[in-house]
């Protein structure tokens, strides 16, 4: 049994749905709406939560808009999420993300996963000057 669930397009969405649709295409100045929102319509009290989620955390904010996206893509490679990996890639780079900062970035990423497992492995206890 797979989990895959079909995207539901503009035209054969709910009205709830399409309202949704609507406020991710104003929200991002765009004519389409990506394959994840459409598979979430499936459950559109999900995708109308998921969505609220995204503008608040994803908005203006004390970080700004390329720092947020390469993080997102951060934890997305971490967590091997190639949709995710492919979305917030484009978004970064529209952002200004440049080549040599996403290379960085993975290897930040690379990084700290191998140390993160060392240190768990290892048992190590978190100095007194760190708390």
């Amino acid at each position: 049994m797979t989990a895959r669930r079909e995207p539901i397009e503009y035209a054969n969405a709910s009205a709830e749905v399409r309202a949704v649709y609507d406020d991710i295409m104003a929200t991002r100045k765009t004519d389409w709406v990506n394959n994840f929102w459409k598979v979430l319509a499936h459950d559109p009290a999900t995708l109308r939560r998921i969505w609220s989620n995204i503008k608040q955390v994803m908005g203006p904010g004390a970080i700004d808009p390329l720092t947020k996206e390469m993080l997102y893509l951060a934890v997305s490679a971490s967590n091997g999420c190639r949709y995710c990996i492919a979305s917030h890639g484009a978004a970064a780079r529209s952002k200004g993300m440049s080549e040599a900062q996403y290379s960085e970035l993975l290897a930040i990423v690379g990084l700290a996963n191998e140390t993160n497992r060392m240190v768990t492995a290892l048992d190590v206890q978190v100095d007194s000057q760190f708390l």
